[in-house]
């Protein structure tokens, strides 16, 4: 298996892995130990209930690699597949007691992701006539971060920033904080310049005066056209004129991204594509 991820967060995976084994299994799975031999093999099948993209193999191959090397991951089919109801993903055998002690993990996590890609294929497919790319936000579960902004990948989604470290986002408190657009800026640049720190600048905009204010600052990553009216929006990524990229943001759905799109903006973010998705119904089923 691959790893894909807009940067290496395998280090991390693995670190969210053992957390969350540590959590569901305790000090071990007494249903697996008082049934079932320690030394019996079987295998298992995990069956897509529903269709929808499927997300999260990779994932699951992780969790069981990491709780017992000697298990045996057969993929049928991969993370961005469209599948089917009844599709079967994966095959999955070795020590029973280590199948079912990672049963849980996996489908959760497969079921959320699947989710997530689901909702992300739908939403970016709605604009697939126009250039605009959908981003995902920070609106997240916490530390299941990574596998959401993974999903949303998988989905053809693309992934905003991971956190708050990697990238500069200048928003509208901090703006006010430092009493305008410009001097957030130029107070922000001059943090960087000094601590020799090359991370990209996004600056959130609410009017028409913020947004010319931007244009005299063309390194910007971004700026970001936030909970504008579509007209207004229109009217920016006119002023903008391709000189730097755009962003949209702010309560934008399924219903209004058409719209928003339309206006010429090169990046929608939406945090709906993660805390609104729902999961795909997934399985896993001991095979005799």
């Amino acid at each position: 298996m691959t790893y894909d991820y807009p940067v290496d967060f395998k280090d991390a995976l693995e670190t969210f892995i053992g957390l969350a084994l540590k959590e569901d299994l305790g000090s071990g799975d007494v249903s697996g130990l008082a049934c079932l031999d320690p030394y019996a093999s079987g295998k298992a099948r995990c069956i897509v209930k529903q269709p929808g993209v499927l997300a999260g193999v990779a994932m699951a191959y992780l969790i069981f690699k990491q709780y017992d090397p000697s298990l045996e991951f057969t993929p049928l089919l991969l993370d961005g597949d469209l599948v089917e109801k009844d599709a079967i993903a994966f095959e999955v055998s070795g020590p029973q007691q280590a199948i079912l002690a990672t049963e849980r993990l996996v489908l959760n996590c497969m079921q959320r992701m699947s989710g997530i890609a689901t909702l992300t294929h739908e939403t970016q497919s709605l604009i697939k006539h126009t250039s605009c790319k959908i981003l995902d936000t920070r609106k997240t579960t916490p530390n299941f971060r990574l596998a959401e902004k993974w999903a949303v990948q998988i989905g053809g989604g693309t992934n905003h920033r991971i956190g708050l470290y990697d990238m500069v986002m200048l928003k509208d408190n901090h703006i006010d904080y430092c009493g305008g657009v410009s001097k957030a800026i130029e107070t922000t640049m001059a943090y960087l310049a000094r601590e020799k720190r090359d991370i990209p600048v996004i600056v959130e905009t609410r009017t028409l005066a913020e947004v010319a204010e931007c244009l005299a600052f063309p390194h910007l990553y971004r700026i970001l056209l936030d909970n504008m009216p579509v007209s207004l929006m229109r009217e920016a990524v006119a002023l903008v004129n391709g000189k730097i990229p755009t962003e949209a943001s702010g309560n934008i759905t399924k219903k209004t991204i058409v719209a928003v799109a339309e206006t010429g903006v090169d990046f929608i973010s939406m945090g709906a594509i993660t805390y609104s998705a729902g999961v795909l119904d997934i399985s896993l089923k001991a095979v005799s």
